[in-house]
């Protein structure tokens, strides 16, 4: 263990990651643009727009996300940035700047030898996104907007094991080992890089627990709602794992907490919205 690729990518995280000057990846140097604009409380409307506007995909992904079948149930379509984070607020523009992130890095030279988990990756993270923010508002009183984010950065780090992957060849072509670290320590290593981001403490408790099964006889809060959009995105087809190395995952929770109708109808009345939103994000 002690020399594998591994244990090696996970030393040099924790020393990442427990140093006084983290570095983060560039691909994340977006999210930190974001983050201080929201930071100050003097921000306005016209200054978020003009940073998002700055940046092309993100501005298209606003846009689009303002016009989604969940947040724009009028059908008035607008055009502009300032218009579009007025409709979806300016937390979720926090949650638009992780979905560039992440589809900057998945279009990057490096993560080409990843492309088929890359691939089945950013589909589930769009797919929990958007089932995240509709559940929210049909099955529980956790917000919206947290919820959303929760969903688009809860396998944040498996993106980030990914990208300090592929700088190791053996790794590269060892499918097994590679699965073995990503389903092994991706929770782990995304709450404590979250942390490091400074994210809000239900969202690292929810990312933390997003896979830790337990018994559940209603949606309490912003992790039980996390715990139960992957569950669903999982049993409907939705899973980023190996389909050759993956065990099956246990979804039985979901039969505790819906029949069988219940869960059909919730899903089939939210299909049109988490299309919507899943289409905006970029899944």
């Amino acid at each position: 263990m002690a020399n594998s690729p591994t244990f090696k990518i996970l030393e040099d995280i924790a020393h990442d990651l427990s140093g006084n000057e983290i570095t983060f990846p560039t691909f994340l140097n977006i999210t930190f643009q974001v983050r201080a604009a929201l930071k100050d409380p003097n921000l306005s409307i016209e200054k978020l727009a003009k940073l998002v506007g700055a940046e092309p995909l993100m501005s298209a992904k606003i846009i689009r996300m303002a016009n989604s079948v969940a947040l724009n149930p009028s059908g008035r379509e607008i055009a502009d940035v300032k218009s579009a984070i007025i409709r979806v607020g300016m937390e979720t523009v926090r949650t638009v700047s992780f979905a560039v992130a992440i589809e900057q890095l998945l279009k990057s030279k490096q993560m080409e030898v990843f492309k088929d988990i890359s691939a089945r990756l950013w589909v589930h993270t769009s797919q929990v996104a958007a089932l995240c923010r509709v559940l929210s508002r049909k099955l529980s009183k956790v917000n919206g907007d947290e919820a959303m984010f929760a969903g688009i950065v809860h396998d944040i780090g498996i993106f980030y094991l990914l990208s300090r992957a592929a700088s190791f060849p053996e790794l590269v072509a060892d499918r097994v080992e590679l699965h073995g670290l990503l389903a092994g320590w991706h929770d782990n290593i995304g709450h404590a890089l979250l942390s490091a981001l400074g994210s809000p403490e239900a969202v690292l408790v929810a990312v933390q627990e997003h896979e830790t099964d337990r018994p559940l006889s209603e949606i309490r809060n912003l992790s039980d709602l996390l715990y139960v959009a992957n569950k669903i995105a999982i049993r409907n087809g939705f899973g980023w794992g190996d389909p050759e190395l993956d065990p099956a995952i246990d979804t039985s929770v979901l039969d505790t907490l819906f029949d069988a109708a219940a869960l059909a109808e919730i899903m089939q009345e939210s299909d049109a919205e988490v299309r919507s939103l899943r289409a905006a994000l970029g899944g």
